[in-house]
């Protein structure tokens, strides 16, 4: 027996069609370097997005060539997102907060033949430009100012187009749409290619109703950066359900924020969890009296705050729980597209305490549907779901990478039955609860026991004098490591280690787990993406005992 059903492929240009006649009257909401907004109907962005994809057929653009973005979060990049693979192109969008060294070396390696930026972003553009050539650079005006000559300017050559006479390129639903490269912290980059298929399915499991819960009515403020993982799928999504979005442009300090959500309140955020840890301390000492920016702000009242890309503190849910916002936290990786966890309400856990409610979402979450997720300790044995036995993540899916771009298999990273290894360490509940305990360069292996740096983050980072906090492990030679703590406090506050060891004990740890020493800093450092960057702690203390 046989199917009845039509074999129709999976395609962005589905979702590009139905946000153009669907949705024409909604709205798209950019924040201009000068803060002005600039504000387009979905009708107007979907003749916008196809004029691009003629345009760039025009240039001779083969199927399957890479076309790089250097870009903030802004409708242009947005009209990228689907004008490029419309034409059949392939979007690469390059990580503005790498060295330009590094971009420079990631284009060459994706091999990408145009370049769309943004003019603000010129300077850095140039600074890689003698490390790979491409055959157009095309500048998006993003400033207002006039293009330089020798650059192609991104109105005009959309305003040449016909976006009437524009023919979607043929292909299959297993053909690449974009590419992102991984952060590298460990090693060189390497390139995630994504498909039509991969893509829409990511978006219908992500748009569900205990994941992002995309609904029309829905204002979306996407802080997650465009070039970081396709700011989490969210773009695909907004499309595919006609979902307000308010771009943020350049303007990520949290004053400036909190400026915009009083100008376009949201309804649904996403950040990583600084942001939202710089944002909420901003925002609680304007509401002190006396303060210069006391009365200036209000939190959008029920709004629904997505955070991932690293744990997230339970201090930090409790903090915006205060104020009528939850935080939902979500774990994945550019190699899984990258929802692959969130920790969303279990009805099980209806009648749960308040405290139960923060511990489970404080959680990387239960894995999504079509999602298979497993644990496997050193000897490469499955681990049971009894929330006490660790080993690391491996995940496998339709929209999980199954190999790197132009990189030979490598069985660190892939197991001999096809899973993603992900590097990440973590123990499983009942519930299907992930409960990440580090990266596995991070573990702290002192006197033959593990200690989670993770874990001591979150709890240092509960107690009221302490801003942000980052652990590390230090050679010792009697137990070969110890955690260090490096401590961030916040302005005008004061304590010492004694106090944050009586505060650990308090929350449970013993005291061979608690830190040799504390370091106070003026702040963490972090990586292109906004994670904490222990590598730079560990070189920075590395002759400590």
């Amino acid at each position: 027996m046989q199917s009845t059903m039509m074999d129709v492929p999976l395609s962005l240009n589905h979702l590009l069609d139905r946000a153009g006649r669907l949705f024409a009257g909604n709205e798209i909401v950019s924040r201009l370097p000068d803060k002005t907004l600039r504000r387009h109907s979905f009708g107007e962005y979907y003749r916008r997005t196809r004029s691009l994809a003629a345009a760039l057929k025009k240039f001779g653009m083969n199927k399957g060539d890479r076309v790089a973005t250097l870009c903030w979060n802004h409708h242009a990049h947005l009209e990228c997102y689907f004008g490029i693979p419309a034409a059949g192109g392939v979007m690469h969008t390059l990580n503005l907060r790498l060295s330009p060294d590094e971009i420079g070396w990631i284009a060459g390696d994706a091999q990408d033949r145009f370049l769309v930026v943004d003019d603000v972003l010129l300077p850095l553009y140039k600074q890689f430009a003698g490390l790979h050539k491409f055959e157009k650079v095309i500048v998006f005006p993003f400033s207002g100012a006039p293009v330089p000559p020798e650059f192609v300017d991104y109105e005009a050559l959309i305003a040449d187009a016909d976006p009437d006479a524009f023919q979607y390129e043929p292909h299959d639903e297993n053909d690449p749409v974009a590419m992102c490269y991984t952060s590298g912290t460990t090693g060189r980059s390497k390139g995630v290619v994504y498909s039509h298929r991969s893509t829409v399915l990511h978006t219908l499991v992500a748009s569900l109703g205990d994941f992002w819960g995309l609904r029309g009515t829905d204002v979306v403020l996407p802080v997650t950066p465009m070039f970081h993982a396709n700011s989490w799928g969210m773009p695909y999504g907004a499309m595919m359900m006609g979902v307000k979005l308010v771009f943020p442009g350049p303007h990520l300090h949290p004053d400036d924020l909190l400026d915009l959500m009083q100008l376009e309140p949201p309804t649904l955020s996403l950040g990583v969890p600084t942001i939202w840890m710089s944002l909420i301390q901003a925002f609680d000492a304007a509401q002190a009296e006396g303060s210069p920016n006391h009365g200036r702000w209000k939190l959008p009242k029920g709004m629904r705050s997505l955070v991932g890309g690293a744990a997230v503190p339970e201090a930090l849910i409790r903090a915006f729980d205060r104020h009528g916002i939850w935080i939902m936290q979500g774990w994945g990786m550019t190699e899984t597209s990258p929802v692959c966890t969130i920790a969303y309400p279990r009805a099980e856990l209806r009648e749960a305490t308040q405290d139960e409610r923060y511990r489970r979402a404080a959680m990387a979450g239960v894995p999504v549907p079509l999602v298979d997720l497993r644990v496997r300790d050193d000897e490469g044995l499955e681990q049971p779901w009894d929330g006490k036995s660790v080993g690391e993540i491996q995940v496998r899916g339709p929209f999980i990478s199954g190999s790197y771009h132009q990189v030979p298999a490598d069985p660190e990273k892939f197991t001999a039955d096809g899973w993603l290894r992900t590097g990440d360490v973590a123990s499983v509940d009942g519930l299907g609860f992930v409960k990440i305990s580090d990266r596995t360069k991070d573990l702290i292996k002192s006197g033959g026991e593990w200690i989670s740096s993770v874990d001591l983050e979150n709890a240092i980072m509960a107690h009221p004098a302490v801003a942000e906090a980052a652990v590390i492990a230090i050679p010792d030679l009697k137990w070969s490591e110890r955690p260090l703590a490096c401590v961030v406090l916040k302005p005008g506050q004061a304590a010492t280690a004694q106090d944050f060891n009586a505060h650990l004990l308090q929350h449970g740890f013993a005291k061979w787990q608690l830190p040799d020493r504390y370091e106070f800093i003026d702040a963490v450092p972090r990586t292109s993406t906004g994670k904490f960057w222990k590598m730079k702690l560990r070189e920075r203390f590395a002759g400590h005992r």
